[in-house]
């Protein structure tokens, strides 16, 4: 017999696909995943909605739809292997990302976050996440360079230094803009950087910098 958080979760995976998001494995994935862990108890009762939840430290956890629809832009491209992701927040994110690529790096800057998300992991059994607590905008110099990038707060300019640290043929998913963000993606081939807008979104800023 399906629990009520099971039965939330598909219900939320079937949302996800009448609103486009056509990757099977991705729906798959949040099928899986049980979001309600990585929000407070007092918020358990909407954490199957599709829509962002504070997480504390000023920090949120995404829209389902923006975490699949990240995911799936990726897959899309054929990657499925060395993934950063630049904000680990909560961790439902990275969650998603461990079950569908080989290997997933992940930066924090709250070291409190970076916790939480590694014991929710832990607890999903999902071992394939290496994590780092430090400055998104650097990104993981001795991890690089990735297949693929995703990153979870709003960039108010390009981050060169994330852009160096794509391999060939990688892609980086990231929103960007202060007052208007835009959901971009960047994809590099033979050293040429292309940029693509893929949808207006609203992200917490990328802030430089850790916090203990």
């Amino acid at each position: 017999m399906l629990s009520n958080y099971q039965r939330s979760a598909d219900k939320l995976a079937a949302n996800l696909k009448a609103a486009g998001i056509q990757d099977s494995a991705v729906l798959q994935s949040i099928s899986e995943i049980p979001r309600h862990l990585f929000v407070d108890d007092i918020l358990q009762h909407k954490s199957y909605e599709n829509t962002a939840l504070p997480i504390g430290q000023g920090q949120t956890i995404s829209q389902p739809y923006i975490v699949a629809r990240m995911t799936e832009v990726l897959r899309q491209l054929g990657i499925t292997r060395n993934v950063l992701e630049v904000g680990t927040g909560s961790g439902y994110q990275t969650a998603v990302l461990a079950k569908l690529f080989e290997n997933v790096f992940s930066i924090e800057r709250i070291k409190t976050l970076q916790w939480q998300a590694k014991r929710r992991l832990h607890q999903l059994d999902l071992y394939n996440v290496s994590m780092k607590h430090g400055d998104g905008w650097l990104g993981w110099q001795s991890k690089a360079p990735f297949d693929g990038i995703i990153v979870t707060a709003a960039a108010s300019v390009v981050p060169e230094q994330l852009l160096a640290q794509l391999a060939e043929g990688g892609a980086m998913v990231i929103p960007l803009g202060v007052d208007e963000q835009v959901l971009t993606l960047f994809t590099n081939h033979q050293g040429k950087i292309t940029q693509q807008a893929l949808a207006p979104v609203r992200f917490v800023p990328l802030v430089a910098g850790p916090i203990s």
